[in-house]
């Protein structure tokens, strides 16, 4: 069950999650993040499911906050001081290490996560490390097994051959063709991520994403103007695509 505010945030097709990392525990780095969404105008936020984190962002923010972990109980916590939905991946972060998640996996986490909290708003990353049909597969069977939100992944090991808009396009593919085939598969919101920037968020959204997940294209900028700035930009990238759907 997805709480109100964001279900209408979904409805609408104009979500925009700003994400500090999984693996970010760096207080001084997820502060600046977070007021950066707050400030920018964000639909909610994604931290590392940390209750110190949680109970900080809460004093910065009345925005909807998402913690991720690949450790269902570490969610317990996260929830317990705060957290208002919870987020099973992304795996991006995991790769460089050698370390997959297959399908089989996922499920598992998901089942023991849906056993630990039942109720709680819950988002689930397909891993891109599958073929598209897989993904979709795997989407389905998770959508079975209690999750609310499907999130893509993929920019991290997509490599460009070009500079510029034609760059930032191919960094975003991997993600953007998840998004276009899991989205007519399943019937709850997809949201595209990894990889996505201003110039890609429309096309997310074209391709059938009820929104957006950005994370290094906003939390690698070096001043929170700059920050604040770049969600404003990708917010204001959305609106385009809202005005050709309307």
């Amino acid at each position: 069950m997805i709480n109100p505010t964001l279900e209408r945030a979904f409805t609408n097709r104009c979500v925009l999650k700003v994400i500090s990392g999984l693996n970010n525990f760096d207080r001084n780095r997820v502060e600046k993040t977070v007021k950066a969404a707050h400030h920018g105008g964000a639909t909610f936020l994604d931290i590392a499911a940390d209750a110190d984190l949680v109970r900080m962002a809460k004093k910065l923010t009345n925005l909807p906050i998402c913690v991720s972990a690949v450790q269902p109980e570490k969610f317990l916590k996260a929830v317990a001081a705060g957290a208002d939905l919870i987020e099973i991946g992304n795996f991006d972060s995991f790769y460089a290490q050698g370390i997959r998640f297959e399908a089989e996996e996922v499920l598992a986490l998901t089942k023991q996560t849906r056993a630990l909290l039942p109720r709680l708003t819950l988002s689930v990353t397909v891993p891109h490390i599958l073929t598209l049909d897989q993904q979709v597969e795997l989407a389905e069977q998770l959508v079975a097994f209690g999750a609310d939100i499907i999130q893509t992944e993929g920019g991290t090991s997509s490599k460009p051959q070009n500079a510029g808009t034609l760059g930032l396009i191919e960094k975003a593919a991997p993600a953007l063709a998840a998004a276009y085939e899991i989205s007519r598969a399943v019937t709850v919101p997809v949201l595209c991520a990894s990889g996505i920037s201003s110039v890609s968020a429309p096309l997310a959204l074209a391709a059938g994403a009820a929104g957006v997940g950005v994370g290094s294209a906003i939390n690698q900028l070096n001043s929170e103007v700059a920050m604040i700035a770049a969600v404003r930009g990708l917010i204001e990238a959305m609106k385009t695509e809202e005005k050709v759907r309307s």
